[in-house]
């Protein structure tokens, strides 16, 4: 059974930076899409960013693009996320979750880890 867990998630201040980890276990990481997303409380879950299984191929929401990096490690298993220049906006839960296709919508994701907090203060 594959299982995702995240890691990294805390409380910063805006402007700061803060990088997320999520580890596959249960399955060949390197046939798997993955993605981030995240979800603020009383909110539908956002489309953070999307990295295809080989890592060619990388996609992002449209208000993240250029502050966040997706990124994988086939060794270690692991898909990141570097955030960068946090705003108090982006405080939520972030989860990581393998699809296939690594795309846009939730409903392509069959497995999903945890989630782990990001919350920033202004």
């Amino acid at each position: 059974q594959v299982q995702l867990v995240e890691s990294g998630g805390g409380l910063l201040q805006a402007g700061g930076s803060l990088k997320l980890s999520c580890v596959l276990s249960g399955g060949t990481f390197s046939t798997y899409g993955m993605g981030w997303f995240r979800q603020a409380p009383g909110q539908e879950r956002e489309f953070v960013a999307g990295i295809s299984w080989s890592g060619d191929s990388t996609s992002y929401g449209d208000p993240l693009k250029g502050r966040f990096t997706i990124s994988r490690d086939k060794v270690k298993n692991t898909v990141y996320l570097q955030m960068n220049s946090l705003k108090a906006e982006d405080t939520a839960v972030y989860y990581c979750g393998a699809s296939r296709w690594a795309g846009s919508s939730p409903r392509e994701y069959v497995y999903w880890g945890q989630g782990t907090q990001v919350t920033v203060s202004s």
